[in-house]
């Protein structure tokens, strides 16, 4: 008795079978994807896997229903003709697991905002070379991406503008008034809204709707916002203000603060560690004046660690006066298994294993040898972005317009890839 049968793959329709012969098989894919009725004409085979390999999904249940003729269209509970047997079939398909194998996907692109400059570039990780230059966009700040990869976002600091860019062709499809001067920004898991740090005295957070393109709604927090996430699960955002010291906390269903930790000073980049349910477990921040992070219990809200970066290498952001924030980039691999820290002073990235936040080494960056100075500047490290398979790491050097390419296995420098002025906020494009 054949697992799966020949068949195209076609919509899910929710407990809904038709006819197709003797044989039935009803395929429940993992993660919320399903894989509709496959009909069965003959016994033999397995073809319709390459139908799964091409889909990159999971067979998880797999259940198999024979009957004497015919089955209508009808609820999966209620059949209109005598069945003969029916079973299920629990299939675990090691080489396509979605859980334990790496994340794929058909399309990547590394981008990263020019903050002194004028514009955008995008970089190909699979050659390590700048494909695309958006133009445009003065003194850009942060950037994400509708989830279908269809549109860019870009928060403008010389507009005061949520700046809307048509990927392919890198134009322009609108640019959306904000409530206030904007830094960095995310986007809601199912693509419904932006949401922008907005970097006022009176610090907020604006919401806008990605169908109309307009700011629907601003939620007041804690203190000038500078960065701002959405958690692994996307049931909140996180931002973060540098004058205030204090992580606010809002619900997304809602749309009003939950909750909010102070700490004892101003709020850099964060990065999330997410649990085995997907619900986020610590927060890790950087803070002003520390070259380090701290470690932050979601559940507990509260501060249960502070961790140092190692005290060499040493020596450089004194000369470009760079170390109010020594420390300003931090990133969890895709996979949850390792946390990377970028420090100016050390002109590395730290590396440390989780759960257990133990320190593994680091990767030193290139350096710039100049006339004039007794020692060679720093790359001024910052924000930091991955691959979805988690081999790779980038990282934005903001002092020598180049973006560090990182093997994270060999903990190696395998490009430096140049691009515009001061390259700071960097992301990640993953289309699939």
């Amino acid at each position: 008795m054949p697992l799966l049968c020949e068949a195209k793959r076609k919509p899910a329709e929710s407990k809904q079978f038709v006819d197709a012969g003797s044989v039935w098989a009803r395929l429940v894919i993992g993660r919320g994807n399903r894989m509709d009725v496959f009909p069965c004409p003959e016994y033999g085979g397995i073809k319709a896997v390459n139908e799964i390999r091409k889909a990159r999904v999971t067979p998880v249940v797999i259940r198999q229903v024979e009957e004497d003729r015919f089955m209508r269209r009808k609820n999966a509970q209620a059949y209109s003709a005598p069945v003969k047997c029916e079973w299920l079939l629990v299939a675990v398909f090691w080489l396509l697991a979605m859980n334990t194998a790496p994340a794929r996907a058909d399309m990547v692109r590394v981008y990263v905002t020019n903050a002194a400059g004028d514009n955008v570039h995008v970089i190909d990780p699979a050659t390590n070379k700048v494909v695309q230059v958006i133009k445009g966009i003065e003194s850009a700040h942060g950037i994400n991406f509708a989830p279908d990869g269809s549109r860019v976002y870009i928060s403008n600091e010389a507009d005061n503008t949520l700046d809307v860019v048509d990927r392919k062709s890198g134009k322009f499809i609108k640019k959306v008034p904000l409530s206030g001067h904007p830094n960095n920004i995310a986007v809601t898991k199912d693509g419904g809204r932006i949401v922008v740090a907005i970097a006022e005295q009176v610090g907020a957070l604006d919401f806008i709707d990605a169908a109309s393109l307009t700011r629907a709604k601003t939620v007041p927090v804690n203190g000038r916002q500078h960065n701002v996430y959405v958690t692994p699960d996307g049931k909140y955002s996180v931002s973060g203000s540098t004058r205030t010291g204090v992580i606010s906390v809002v619900d997304l269903q809602t749309e009003q603060p939950a909750w909010e930790v102070k700490l004892d000073a101003g709020i850099r980049p964060m990065t999330f560690e997410a649990n085995p349910d997907g619900s986020t477990r610590r927060i890790y921040a950087q803070l002003s004046n520390l070259n380090g992070f701290a470690v932050v219990d979601f559940a507990a809200r509260k501060e249960v660690e502070r961790i140092k970066l190692p005290d060499e290498p040493t020596g450089y952001g004194v000369q470009e006066n760079r170390l109010g924030s020594p420390s300003h980039g931090i990133g969890v691999a895709p996979d949850g298994k390792t946390l990377w820290v970028t420090s100016l002073s050390a002109n590395a990235v730290f590396v440390y294993t989780l759960p257990e936040l133990k320190f593994q080494g680091h990767v030193a960056l290139p350096e710039l040898k100049l006339k004039g100075f007794s020692q060679p500047l720093g790359a001024l490290p910052n924000w930091v972005t991955f691959t979805p398979d988690s081999k790779l790491i980038y990282v934005s050097n903001s002092g020598i317009r180049s973006v560090s390419a990182i093997n994270t296995t060999a903990m190696k420098v395998v490009a430096n890839i140049p691009v515009g002025e001061v390259p700071k906020r960097i992301n990640t494009l993953a289309m699939r």
